[in-house]
């Protein structure tokens, strides 16, 4: 009789190789159906996320996208055929070649691994409990993201009762809000300049000298930013206005016109402006719409200029505090 068991045991592990590896090495989605219960159902530790059979094959079609070399190893697994219950302890390797979930690629090899519950029904796998997924991933290739990357987009409602702020006062409330102006630049892979404005920058720590800036991932500069090691934070003058305004728009040359010099990393860097950083990325946090990165500053010039401030949609002169 315990022969029997171990034999069915087996043909199930064997089953489940078999399965696993054509999806995800190679790709044979429909490989799963044999295994999969029409009622399925993958749960995330990481996002909570719950999918079925059809969001478990997106997903490994947009992994094998972004890792085109993916190959995966199942170290073991355990099962129970009282309670029918398994466990799946495995690691995978691919390189980053291919953008994912909005992150350019970085063309680095990752390692990583996880484990998987499993719930049996028959021969079928009713529901899987996961400790990996796709931020996962992106942690594990040097990217981490805040859970929000990873929300499914709330639904629009008309009559919204619940008290929370809408898209008009949430303006309203930054509006209010009094900020400096900056130009964050880098270096493309063509060795172009490349920038845009932001006001989202700010001083983390003196000591060590840290600095963080929001960027949106729709930006024209956002893929060569993400690649790059250094990044440039130049604080506008007063003098600067209409330099501002060709970093605000969407020209392809931003720098045709302009005088700037490179820090010591090549980070262009403003001239002209009240004063200008260069700064090692050292993080890059994934949110839903925008990426927040954190540099060490390796670099710094400070001229006797007054910065220019914004509020509420317009300009003003940092030090008369008068409209620009």
């Amino acid at each position: 009789m315990q022969q029997i068991q171990d034999s069915k045991i087996q043909l199930t592990k064997n089953a489940l190789i078999a399965a696993w590896e054509a999806a995800w090495d190679h790709g044979e989605f429909d490989a799963l159906d044999a295994m999969l219960h029409p009622e399925y159902r993958r749960e995330s530790a990481q996002s909570l996320h719950v999918a079925n059979a059809q969001d478990l094959k997106q997903e490994i079609m947009d992994v094998r996208a972004a890792f085109p070399d993916l190959a995966t190893h199942i170290d073991n697994i355990v099962i129970d055929p009282e309670t029918g219950a398994a466990a799946i302890f495995w690691r995978t390797t691919g390189t980053f070649t291919n953008d994912l979930q909005g992150v350019p690629a970085t063309g680095s090899t990752v390692e990583t691994r996880g484990s998987n519950l499993l719930q049996f029904q028959g021969d079928k796998i009713l529901s899987e409990k996961v400790t990996w997924d796709q931020s996962e991933l992106l942690a594990d290739v040097g990217v981490p993201s805040l859970r929000s990357a990873f929300e499914t987009p709330e639904e629009t409602v008309v009559d919204d009762l619940s008290g929370i702020p809408g898209r008009d006062e949430l303006k309203g409330f930054n509006r209010q809000f009094i900020t400096g102006v900056t130009v964050v630049t880098t270096i493309d892979d063509a060795g172009k300049p490349r920038g845009l404005a932001a006001n989202s920058y700010v001083s983390v720590s003196l000591e060590p000298p840290l600095v963080l800036v929001c960027v949106q991932k729709t930006t024209s500069t956002y893929s060569s930013l993400f690649k790059s090691t250094h990044l440039g934070i130049n604080i506008m003058s007063n003098e600067q206005r209409d330099t501002l305004g060709v970093f605000a728009s969407k020209g392809d040359d931003k720098f045709a016109n302009l005088q700037w010099h490179e820090g010591p990393n090549g980070s262009p860097l403003i001239d002209g402006s009240a004063a200008s950083i260069e700064a090692e990325i050292k993080e890059r946090f994934q949110a839903k719409t925008h990426t927040v990165f954190i540099a060490k500053v390796k670099h710094s010039e400070v001229a006797e200029l007054a910065p220019m401030v914004y509020k509420a949609g317009r300009f003003f002169d940092g030090a008369e505090l008068t409209e620009l």
